[in-house]
């Protein structure tokens, strides 16, 4: 699998875009999709809800397993893509492009730059 080189990893599966100075977009990988197998429900917080990093922000359910959604980064929910929580069968067929929320911080490009680049993902992921 190749993973975008635009957006950042965590070892929880999860990827991050930053998309301003103070926000980040937020989905889970190709790898986290794959692994569950297909996704039939997706639970998402509420706006305004704040978030650590490592924090639980939601849930995803295949016909495999449920598993929690861990945030990469701190912060405020500033948006959640409720198009997503309604069809969430859209992440089986293209999980780095649909996003499930933004987080907005002051410290976005910073904690984004501490997360794992496409190739260092790519190894982990190889490694498992």
């Amino acid at each position: 699998m190749n993973y975008p080189d635009h957006i950042r990893y965590t070892k929880d599966h999860e990827w991050a875009e930053l998309v301003s100075d103070t926000k980040v977009r937020v989905g889970i990988t190709d790898h986290a999709q794959s692994s569950l197998g297909d996704i039939v429900y997706l639970e998402l917080p509420k706006v305004g809800r704040e978030l650590k990093a490592q924090e639980t922000f939601g849930v995803v359910e295949s016909i495999k397993a449920v598993s929690d959604l861990l945030s990469p980064v701190d912060g405020k929910v500033a948006e959640v893509n409720s198009g997503l929580a309604s069809e969430p069968g859209r992440i089986n067929t293209n999980p780095h492009g649909e996003w499930m929320l933004v987080i907005e911080t002051s410290t976005a490009k910073f904690q984004f730059q501490t997360l794992m680049d496409a190739a260092a993902y790519s190894s982990f992921v190889k490694s498992l």
